[in-house]
């Protein structure tokens, strides 16, 4: 549990020597509170008030790293129930299940479809994170899959296997590349928490109960397996979601250090939908990992999407550089449209300017990422700063016209901009739909 300022203060030399850098013992114990400074500033602290420190200090939900390199997926770490109150850190990991009981053939297309799951959304690059690799029949039938796995993917790499003997062949074989293990049970966790050591690799903790589970990651946690993930196995959604909580509710409100790990959990259905929808239930709350088992890229960008905007940061919205965009081969003659750097209103923009093949100068005003709307409620998109904005781009050496385009949302401004600004000001559409007739009309 985290200490406050005081308590810190209590544990300190209370010298004010000034050798940590503050005038006081008091200013420092503050700064530490804030983990502005590290403990290490105090020549004076004894190695009980050290670890008493260092304990304090953890996070309450390890961070947990599988994969490597540009691949590496960071889960955990995270401080708060609700995302209104600061925000999510590390967004939760999408991983999709293949059997090696597939025939090659048919492993190989089912990698190169999941390569081919990345999308761009708002200027973002979405990315699944994880493949999954299933035991079904011998650990030489396993092996021979994981190989081509390991061959055709970059990605993060999970191995679900209870043989004990087949793992540590595949460990030996994909140990540069810090995999996970799925997963240790009562029966079996002592000898894959070694193995999970030994290879540096991510363990996952299976029970359907959360006491069971506590008990095996602190026996796990104490030999030195602390890469640690939850699962509480397959239940009704209304019961999964009810572990989900409990397990991050007790870790960030009781400081209960034994459920203080990220959480997996696997949507598997043969409708779909329904297994979408199973699956962004688990994004939502709280899930570190989600695996399923459709590749479809519609199911795959609609878990993205909803990933992307449950981890954006609420106090400060998607925005892109304010700044002048030409579209396409834009002339003295081309049409200039005004909107705000919120990412979505730009991007929306964007499309249909693109759909509409006339090449068009896009403005993007700074209005601190927000929406026309919004911006223009918050006297953040106003008459004055368009004027000012436009001086300063410039546009005005490159067209043979002095026409500017606003949304048709703010056309109560047009008089007033026209007064500050010197341009002939044009009521555009309301919505972007009807962005491409409007520019092949003017």
């Amino acid at each position: 549990m985290a200490l406050s300022g005081l308590d810190i203060y209590k544990l300190l030399p209370k010298t004010n020597c000034r050798k940590c850098g503050f005038a006081t013992c008091l200013a420092f114990a503050m700064q530490l509170a804030k983990k502005a400074v590290g403990i290490d500033k105090c020549p004076y602290l004894s190695e009980e008030t050290k670890n008493i420190l260092e304990a304090s200090s953890q996070p309450p939900i390890k961070l947990v790293t599988v994969g490597t390199g540009d691949s590496a997926l960071q889960i955990g770490n995270e401080t708060v129930m609700f995302r209104h109150e600061e925000k999510f850190h590390h967004p939760c990991g999408i991983g999709f299940i293949l059997k090696d009981s597939l025939s090659p053939a048919e492993l190989k297309t089912s990698l190169e479809k999941i390569s081919r799951l990345n999308f761009e959304r708002v200027g973002q690059k979405l990315e699944v994170n994880l493949v999954a690799l299933k035991q079904c029949g011998t650990a030489e039938k396993f092996i021979a899959a994981l190989k081509t796995v390991q061959a055709a993917t970059a990605l993060g790499i999970v191995l679900i296997s209870e043989d004990q003997a087949a793992l540590k062949e595949a460990l030996q074989l994909v140990k540069d590349r810090k995999p996970l293990i799925f997963g240790a049970t009562k029966k079996n966790y002592l000898a894959l928490g070694e193995l999970a050591k030994e290879y540096n690799a991510g363990l996952v903790v299976c029970a359907g109960d959360l006491e069971e589970i506590a008990a095996l990651t602190k026996e796990l946690s104490a030999k030195g397996a602390g890469e640690l993930i939850i699962d509480t196995g397959k239940k009704p959604l209304q019961q999964k979601l009810w572990d989900l909580t409990q397990i991050r509710r007790q870790a960030l409100k009781k400081s209960n250090r034994a459920l203080g790990y990220p959480v997996l959990a696997v949507a598997q259905n043969d409708d779909p939908l329904r297994e979408a929808v199973e699956a962004a239930t688990y994004i939502s709350k709280y899930a570190g990992i989600v695996l399923v088992s459709g590749m479809d890229s519609w199911e795959a960008l609609s878990l993205l999407t909803l990933r992307q905007n449950i981890y954006t940061d609420p106090q400060k919205p998607l925005q892109i550089e304010p700044k002048v965009y030409p579209i396409g081969q834009v002339t003295e003659k081309s049409p200039v449209l005004i909107t705000t750097n919120f990412s979505l209103s730009y991007y929306t923009v964007l499309g249909e300017v693109e759909a509409s093949k006339v090449p068009t100068y896009i403005i993007s005003i700074d209005t601190e990422g927000m929406s026309v709307l919004t911006a223009w409620a918050a006297e953040k998109f106003t008459p004055a700063k368009i004027a000012d904005f436009l001086e300063k781009t410039g546009i005005r050496e490159n067209l043979a016209h002095k026409r500017i385009v606003i949304p048709g949302y703010v056309a109560v401004m047009s008089g007033d901009l026209e007064d500050k600004s010197g341009w002939e000001v044009i009521v555009g559409p309301k919505e972007a739909a009807g962005i491409p007739a409007f520019l092949k009309k003017i």
